[in-house]
């Protein structure tokens, strides 16, 4: 048997679009999910009869999905595919859009990822969100992610002595980032005072280590180099992209997502180390999960998180690497499963040049990481990707 291709070459990654973040709306995920569709569109070039295929991650979208929104989109696809990944969906998407190209399955494939949120919404999905939680958590009186992530926070605080200085630290970064980014939810400056005294959520998690529920959507686009440089847009390229799921199960808690087991693949098929990314994109629904992909993609050392984000400054103009650029979800807000792709499309538009007033300086390469489906006491899907910038 002939082995898949590992590398993604001839594959282009463009039209990098945020829409309708919003702390509640009345409108449902099909219509973020068209509203990202439509700037997809706008922004590209293309006409919608060009698009071939769709890759969709949507929480709030049942009844409906990704076949029933080929008729309120009135298109007619040849590839489709549903990403019930969570956190980890932009790159579970961004690698099988590509294998979908590179096998001739389609051609021109939107990502998309979007949300609503009525003001009981997230109650509802939580309570519901899986067999674990609806049967084993939330019947008891579980507390929703708010209490898996205190426990998995408060074990990594007493293994690594960190305390809540030190996860100010990235939440801090992320704020001066939000406030140049205009479609963040959360721009108000925020000191370490504010953080520190902020309301006590669960355990060790005050209010601003906890992300905020909100609606909105976001999407890029993947075709081929060819198609790409044809359209005269700027693009990404992809040097390299891997998943795992429930890589330790073992683990009575959470200590490690599913990026040390395929650390070094992914370095190795991209022909770079951490030191060569220039900006760096983690899932951030609590800064534990933040850390944890520092110190697994090999930023730092395991426990140096810290002590690598004192160091190193990761605000959009700091000088040192740039972390979570549009200032995360944890600045932005978690538009439900569009907080898989927010890491993604801003790496995506950063490394484009169209990042406005937070653009980086002299952004080549990113790394892209994701985590979600946290289902009764962890999180099940890792994901990583490298992507470099080209021009047209």
């Amino acid at each position: 048997m002939t082995e898949a291709p590992r590398s993604y070459d001839h594959i282009a990654v463009l039209a990098p679009v945020t829409c309708g973040y919003a702390r509640h709306s009345d409108k449902p995920a099909q219509w973020f999910l068209g509203q990202a569709l439509a700037s997809i569109i706008a922004n590209s070039g293309l006409a919608k009869e060009d698009i071939d295929g769709m890759a969709v991650a949507s929480f709030s979208l049942p009844p409906d999905n990704v076949v029933t929104l080929t008729n309120y989109f009135a298109m007619s696809c040849r590839w489709l595919e549903a990403l019930p990944f969570g956190g980890a969906s932009g790159v579970v998407g961004l690698r099988r859009a590509a294998r979908a190209i590179q096998a001739g399955d389609a051609e021109v494939i939107a990502c998309l990822a979007g949300d609503s949120l009525s003001k009981d919404g997230f109650g509802d999905m939580v309570a519901n969100f899986t067999g674990f939680a609806a049967d084993a958590a939330h019947a008891y009186g579980g507390a929703g992610p708010n209490a898996v992530f205190s426990l998995i926070t408060q074990h990594y605080m007493d293994r690594f002595a960190v305390t809540r200085e030190d996860f100010a630290e990235l939440c801090l970064a992320q704020r001066h980032n939000a406030a140049a980014t205009s479609h963040a939810l959360l721009r108000d400056r925020l000191t370490m005072e504010d953080y520190l005294t902020a309301r006590q959520i669960a355990g060790p998690l005050h209010l601003y280590d906890c992300v905020m529920p909100c609606a909105g959507a976001e999407g890029f686009l993947v075709t081929s180099v060819e198609r790409a440089r044809a359209l005269g847009r700027p693009f990404a390229t992809i040097l390299a992209a891997e998943e795992r799921f429930n890589a330790f199960p073992d683990e009575p808690v959470q200590r490690r997502g599913g990026w040390a087991a395929f650390r070094r693949s992914l370095y190795d098929t991209a022909g770079a180390a951490p030191g060569d990314i220039d900006l760096l994109q983690t899932y951030d629904d609590y800064p534990v999960i933040s850390f944890m992909q520092l110190e697994e993609l090999g930023f730092c050392g395991p426990g140096e998180a810290a002590e690598f984000l004192r160091e190193t400054d990761g605000r959009f103009d700091g000088g040192g690497l740039p972390h979570n650029t549009s200032g995360g979800q944890l600045s932005c807000g978690q538009a439900g499963a569009a907080g898989g792709f927010l890491g993604m499309v801003e790496c995506i538009r950063q490394l484009t040049g169209a990042a406005g007033g937070h653009q980086v300086a002299k952004s080549r390469t990113g790394l892209v990481s994701g985590y979600g489906m946290v289902d009764y006491d962890r999180g099940l899907a890792s994901a990583a990707a490298i992507l470099q910038g080209e021009e047209p």
